[in-house]
């Protein structure tokens, strides 16, 4: 398989297990301090990384939950901020320069944050009350399973927590046979849809973060391919009138509760474009994963699947996924 090693995928998987008893105890801390809220802000792809965790506070908490990007929370300011909010503040290279932002605008409030990077010393881990450094690790979701999780679980609201955690470690090794899985599936769709004028892709609940990242964050801004990305429900206020027999759609099928969401959209799509695809969590074992655990496991699932379309992307169109023409390239 292309550029797929997993050996080295499982032990990343290790190390970023590795992490729990720190998280959890950032959480049992986060939580004995006091939390009124629980704010969520990033830029990008880290948005979306975070997205489902903002899903299933707002499914499963009582805990009030907010999700806004690092340049909006510095200009605008929220009202519901205050010394009890807890925010989490999500970037991989830990120096992005809107979370940098809003990690000094938190700081300067008095504000309680939790900053999740993936490599040492970097600006964002030493302005927030709390570091998370998950070393590079996946799945990247894992951190904020141990600290959302954990929280709920101090709040009785996921009795269930230190099953679900230790049923986590099995993850990784899944990952990688998700990826076996999906390959072929995903060469073909790379091969037919690599030069492709137009995309639209459609995903709800748990899965609408990666829906909306796959689209901009991959497709737009390391493949420089024109999609629509559009939520399942809110795709027939609009977008369904841009679906024509040439037009290609791409569903994301979540295993949550928005699934029917996602089949209205099947329905429909089959019947009038030629063009229709569909990748579904729930054609990929987990063996380790109790089945009423599958739907908070969906987002890295989905991430599997969708990586290998990347790599074909990448190798068939000759187009790393590493090349930008401006994003940290030029000022901006």
């Amino acid at each position: 398989m292309l550029k797929f090693n997993a050996e080295e995928m499982e032990q990343r998987g290790e190390l970023i297990y590795g992490t729990r008893k720190h998280v959890e105890a950032v959480a049992k801390a986060a939580y004995e301090n006091g939390i009124s809220n629980i704010f969520f802000t990033a830029s990008g792809g880290s948005v979306a990384v975070m997205q489902p965790f903002d899903y299933v506070l707002q499914t499963e908490s009582s805990i009030p939950v907010y999700s806004i990007t690092a340049a909006e929370l510095v200009l605008t300011g929220h009202k519901q901020l205050n010394e009890k909010s807890l925010v989490v503040l999500y970037s991989k290279s830990g120096d992005t320069k809107e979370t940098i932002e809003a990690a000094k605008y938190l700081k300067e409030r008095n504000i309680p944050t939790v900053g999740i990077v993936s490599k040492e010393n970097t600006p964002l881990e030493e302005l927030c009350t709390y570091g998370i450094n998950y070393h590079d690790g996946r799945p990247q979701e894992m951190p904020l399973y141990f600290l959302i999780m954990s929280v709920m679980k101090h709040n009785g609201e996921f009795d269930k927590y230190q099953q679900f955690a230790d049923e986590l470690k099995n993850l990784p090794k899944g990952l990688s046979k998700v990826r076996e899985t999906a390959d072929e599936k995903a060469k073909k769709y790379a091969e037919k849809y690599q030069n492709d004028l137009y995309q639209i892709w459609v995903g709800s609940g748990n899965l609408w973060g990666i829906t909306y990242s796959y689209s901009m964050c991959v497709l737009e801004e390391s493949q420089w391919l024109r999609t629509k990305s559009v939520s399942s429900p809110e795709f027939f206020h609009g977008t369904l009138e841009l679906v024509e027999k040439d037009v290609c759609v791409t569903l994301i099928k979540t295993e949550g509760e928005t699934r029917p969401l996602d089949e209205r959209v099947e329905r429909f799509a089959s019947q009038y474009t030629d063009e229709f695809n569909v990748f579904d969590t729930m054609d990929y074992e987990l063996p380790g994963i109790s089945p009423e655990f599958r739907k908070y496991v969906c987002a890295p699932v989905m991430w599997a699947v969708l990586g290998r379309i990347s790599v074909h992307l990448e190798s068939i169109r000759n187009h790393s996924l590493e090349t930008r023409r401006y994003y940290r390239v030029v000022e901006y």
